[in-house]
């Protein structure tokens, strides 16, 4: 029902927790100004100007009861001075029309009883705020008389609204910053997810409210399990890894020593296993790498492109599109990923280009090849770890265990990015774009 007040509301936190505050003392204010204090000053209002009216009728009916003008003006002059009443007789000029500024709140109450209580009243004049000047029809013509404002109203509710506003104010900006305090460990703990969701171990201390510190300690538990899972899968293949390579070792040499036509197909299938192990052991070792640091994107497509030519292989550099600033990264794991993607290339191509483009948010490395490509409906299946997707990559050019792209979607992961498979518009193969979070 309310769903579209989502597109106006704030999106940080610290822009809700000030709206949350605000609004309940506008509200009350208003409220209270509106409901409460209007009416009071209307009150007080009507019944000092009532008390005026009695002063005003008697003046009006001493002048009317002279015989002559000038009696009646030293008449009303005689009973004004004590009285504190200005008037004159006849008066000079007359306004057509009542004057009432807009922001003066309770001038239109004052002009309503003076009118309900003095039949013979012409128009008022409230545009000075310190005194009433109104006209009046007597017998001699229209009189003129003028007293202090402060006669027929309250000291002007302006002064007690603004208290209220600055006063609203203050304790605003008191409980908002109590409130920031109790926000900012959330922010930390939040900044310190993001950082673990790009491979980048924040220091962060659990503090603020209870609740806070159980989100808190609850995130540094996860993050430490997770932490240890990933090393232990590690050493577990590491392990495996090295165990597996003693026996291995004394087969090929024990191969050696046999004749060569019949030793060559075991030493294939040996060769095949070492192939795996090192596949098992990269993959349990993608997402533990080296130590994030800063690094311009362009110095290690360089690497990986000197890399390349060194073995005599096609692969091209593509000018690269953004600003080639240093970002924040763990050089050697992008590196083994790109060195992945450009074997997975030339495994089912010939060629390979690879180009780079840094935004505000992400730096995205693509890698094309002229290749057969991936069938857009198992590009998510194609991610997974040991696919082999025989029908659409001929695996007779190559062979491996499914773990290329699935050890280059974790390195993806572990920078907070993403890792997406696509048709190349230039070259007609497969296009992988790895994409990294700043």
């Amino acid at each position: 029902m309310f769903g579209w007040l989502k597109n106006y509301m704030p999106r940080g936190i610290y822009a809700r927790a000030a709206l949350i505050l605000v609004m309940p003392i506008v509200f009350l204010q208003l409220l209270v100004s509106v409901v409460f204090i209007q009416r009071h000053f209307d009150g007080v209002t009507r019944l000092m100007t009532s008390a005026m009216n009695i002063e005003l009728r008697f003046l009006i009916d001493t002048a009317n009861a002279a015989e002559t003008a000038d009696a009646a003006l030293l008449a009303v002059r005689q009973l004004g001075d004590p009285l504190e009443i200005e008037t004159e007789l006849p008066a000079d000029q007359v306004l057509d029309a009542d004057i009432k500024p807009f922001e003066d709140l309770t001038g239109s109450m004052v002009i309503e009883t003076l009118r309900e209580g003095v039949p013979s009243l012409i128009t008022v004049s409230l545009a000075d705020r310190r005194r009433v000047l109104l006209w009046a029809e007597t017998r001699h013509g229209p009189m003129e008389i003028s007293f202090r404002r402060q006669r027929v109203s309250a000291s002007n509710p302006h002064q007690l609204l603004v208290i209220m506003v600055v006063l609203g104010g203050i304790m605003t900006a008191v409980a908002y910053f109590f409130l920031r305090n109790q926000l900012r460990p959330i922010k930390r703990m939040a900044r310190a997810a993001t950082d673990y969701g790009k491979g980048r171990i924040t220091p962060f201390t659990p503090t603020g409210a209870v609740e806070v510190r159980a989100a808190g300690t609850a995130f540094l538990d996860m993050r430490n399990r997770l932490e240890r899972q990933a090393q232990s899968r590690t050493m577990m293949l590491s392990g495996v890894s090295h165990d597996l390579r003693s026996p291995l070792t004394r087969m090929r040499l024990g191969l050696s020593m046999i004749d060569e036509k019949e030793a060559a197909p075991l030493l294939r299938d040996v060769d095949d296993m070492e192939r795996l192990l090192n596949a098992f052991l990269d993959f349990a070792r993608s997402d533990a790498g080296n130590v994030a640091e800063k690094v311009r994107p362009s110095e290690i497509a360089d690497l990986v492109l000197a890399d390349a030519l060194r073995m005599d292989q096609d692969v091209t550099l593509l000018p690269m599109q953004g600003p080639d600033d240093p970002v924040s990264m763990r050089p050697l794991a992008v590196r083994r990923a790109l060195d992945n993607l450009i074997g997975n290339a030339l495994r089912y191509g010939t060629k390979a280009q690879i180009g780079i483009s840094v935004t505000d948010r992400a730096v995205r490395f693509t890698v094309e090849d002229n290749g057969p490509g991936i069938p857009p409906d198992r590009y998510e299946e194609a991610l997974s770890p040991f696919v082999r997707l025989d029908p659409a990559r001929n695996q007779d050019k190559g062979s491996g265990v499914g773990l290329g792209l699935s050890i280059v979607a974790d390195i993806a992961r572990s920078h907070g990015g993403v890792l997406r498979l696509g048709e190349s518009a230039s070259l007609g193969g497969l296009k992988a774009e790895l994409v990294l979070a700043k």
